[in-house]
């Protein structure tokens, strides 16, 4: 029986990383989970948090996902992610500066558009917090 199991975190514009881990632990809708090798199949979404990376028995690898998907087999975990970045790379000013370019487009915006943004400051707000919260932990 292995004691790996395979990680596969994929963005919308190419394959991010593909390896043999020992375990990987995800931000799912429902709560962190962790999958280790023969885990039982299940799809879930994500919630903006870090995937940790675990080869023998360490973390090796922090990844901020803004959201997105992840399926797991018995012997894969596959993640699509909206958005991925190591941790050390969040630029947490630039996130800022996205979600302040969004509050001053509402300003102007009536109707479906103003939703739109609305919804996109809610989703930006809460990456944001996530992303923060990344940095410091």
């Amino acid at each position: 029986m292995a004691d790996t199991t395979m990680f596969e975190l994929v963005s919308p514009e190419r394959l991010l990383m593909s390896k043999e881990v020992s375990m990987v632990v995800v931000p799912g809708a429902d709560g962190f989970f962790g999958v280790l090798p023969r885990h039982s199949p299940l799809l879930s979404t994500l919630l903006p948090g870090v995937i940790d990376v675990y080869e023998d028995g360490s973390v090796t690898d922090r990844i901020f996902v803004a959201g997105g998907f992840a399926e797991v087999t018995e012997d894969r975990c596959t993640v699509l992610a909206e958005e991925a970045t190591q941790v050390a790379e969040l630029d947490i000013e630039a996130a800022e500066g996205r979600l302040s370019d969004l509050r001053d487009e509402l300003k102007d915006a009536t109707g479906s558009e103003a939703d739109r943004l609305t919804r996109r400051i809610a989703e930006s707000e809460t990456v944001l917090v996530a992303m923060r919260a990344a940095k410091n932990g």
